[in-house]
């Protein structure tokens, strides 16, 4: 027997059967990319906990050699590939990535699994697999993930349109029916005097695309110099703009609210494929970013905690943690749905990335304002479909910083008690939404996926302000909680089992710690000694 040719199961590796009609058209010809996560060669665990703000932050450079892939290690894996002739794209110390192409014929023998094609109602093919991957027994104590054999679409843009009944009209930044950030910045008490200059934006995309044309024609109308805005292409992915109706809502959305709040910051979207290889690659390029150095990520996509591998699951979140021992705070939104999250099966279910410790889950609040003024704010929630995600956590175990939150135990069995969402909230309701530009038109938006960018924002106004980056904020914030204003009526119970959070005084399963008075967390923030 010679090397690499005992292949074992990767575990966390399982996929289950995709939800999808069997399509006979894979070519075993056809060429594909395969991301190999190998496990960091030290913990972060010194330097990264749930316990306590990070004291020392690392330089990119400086992770790369002290926490990411063993050289040796990444020699095997590509002795491997040459073994299966496998030809090697890229590799990365600091992404602990090793990117390997080959026919689909060749990955099915050095995988040790069974590839088909699969196409949903809408058309869309992808090609799928079920069960475990296979690695060689040489190297599956090192390998933590194995990502691109399954292309079926991962995540969903946490945004909604809002679409008024037939009569109605539209009345933009009239009638409380809509807000611009700068607007929304002033009623949340923002830090003034700072623009974010000298701050990156990174922004995760997973489809659509944006035009200079509108980002010129959007902040012109709000009075501000458009912000620098740089398109990075990961995996293939790449600015695409296309229709109003598309992806392209929340590529726009993401950079004229991060944008608006934060005009002096450079934007930096990293476009991806929607894969759980191409949103994983891209979150980990953007964080080991060299020339951009972004020190806040905005992610506006997730699906449910039941619809990722346990894999992936891990490779994300370590991920996270890396982010926060780099000192970059990572923003994502909790979801669109309510407690249901889209899966329909009659539990409550949260959503992730967001519910990763390492990561400032943003729920979404219902906001009414006159004369600049706020006159009400409550849980988003107007329909099953239209409604702030959160919840407790089927995977991931309550945090030190949330031990004095009292978390509730999770509706469905009454007694696991594990990581809480969100952690935050904004206004996300579509009804009283934002004002923005996509494609030629006007429109007003709504989501979770509005919370993140204008979090990410509200940081990089922080980070200018304090001459040093935040990082990983969470055990200050829930330490000072009078930095938010708590949110104390509605609820997000959306399942078919009618299973759900209700808001509550402190913390809660819909807003969280609340809404962030803008100069009262920047006062938290920039008092107390963080790396």
């Amino acid at each position: 027997m010679s090397a690499f040719d005992q292949l074992v199961p990767l575990p966390g590796s399982e996929k289950t059967v995709p939800d999808a009609a069997p399509s006979q058209t894979l070519d075993p010809n056809e060429v594909l990319t395969v991301t190999i996560r190998i496990r960091r060669k030290r913990t972060l665990a010194s330097l990264v906990s749930t316990t306590a703000p990070v004291t020392e932050v690392v330089s990119r450079s400086e992770y790369a050699s002290r926490f990411g892939a063993d050289p040796a290690i990444v020699k095997q894996v590509e002795a491997f590939a040459s073994a299966y002739d496998l030809s090697l794209v890229e590799q990365s110390l600091a992404r602990r990535s090793v990117l390997l192409r080959g026919t689909v014929a060749q990955m099915e023998q050095a995988f040790g699994v069974s590839l088909a094609n699969y196409q949903l109602a809408d058309g869309t093919v992808f090609r799928g697999r079920t069960g475990v991957v296979n690695v060689p027994s040489e190297l599956v104590e090192h390998i933590e993930g194995v990502f691109g054999l399954d292309n079926r679409p991962q995540a969903r843009a946490h945004f909604q349109v809002y679409k008024p009944e037939k009569g109605t009209k539209v009345a933009p930044r009239a009638g409380g029916i809509s807000y611009t950030p700068p607007q929304l910045a002033r009623l949340y008490n923002f830090p003034t005097g700072v623009t974010g200059k000298g701050q990156c934006i990174a922004i995760i995309e997973l489809g659509g695309g944006f035009r200079t044309a509108d980002i010129k024609t959007y902040f012109g109308g709000l009075g501000l110099k458009p912000p620098t805005v740089v398109a990075v292409s990961v995996d293939g992915g790449h600015n695409a703009p296309s229709t109003a109706d598309s992806a392209d809502g929340e590529v726009m959305l993401d950079i004229d609210v991060a944008g608006g709040v934060a005009p002096g910051a450079k934007i930096v979207v990293y476009f991806a494929p929607n894969t759980d290889q191409g949103f994983l690659d891209a979150i980990t390029t953007a964080m080991h970013d060299t020339k951009n150095k972004p020190s806040v990520i905005s992610i506006s996509w997730g699906a449910a905690e039941s619809n990722w591998t346990p894999q992936a699951l891990t490779s994300f979140n370590q991920a996270f943690q890396a982010a926060a021992a780099l000192g970059i705070t990572v923003c994502a939104a909790a979801g669109d749905t309510g407690s249901d999250d889209s899966v329909g099966d009659g539990k409550a279910h949260v959503d992730f990335p967001a519910s990763s410790p390492f990561v400032l889950a943003c729920g979404g609040t219902k906001l009414t304002a006159t004369d600049n003024v706020i006159a009400s704010e409550v849980v988003w929630h107007e329909s099953k479909t239209s409604a702030t995600g959160g919840g407790v956590s089927d995977v991931f175990d309550l945090p030190d910083y949330q031990q004095k939150s009292h978390v509730p135990p999770s509706v469905n069995d009454k007694t696991r008690i594990g990581r809480g969402v969100p952690d935050v909230a904004a206004v996300a309701d579509p009804v009283t939404g934002y004002a923005v530009r996509v494609d030629g038109s006007n429109l007003v938006f709504g989501g979770t996926s509005a919370v993140a960018p204008l979090m990410a924002g509200l940081i990089a106004l922080i980070n200018q302000q304090r001459g040093k980056a935040v990082g990983f904020i969470h055990p200050l914030i829930y330490a000072n909680p009078s930095a938010f204003r708590d949110i104390t009526q509605g609820n997000n119970t959306t399942t078919t089992g009618n299973k759900g959070y209700a808001a509550t005084t402190g913390w809660d399963a819909c807003t969280g710690l609340g809404v962030a008075d803008g100069k009262k967390l920047a006062s938290v923030l920039t008092a107390t000694p963080v790396a």
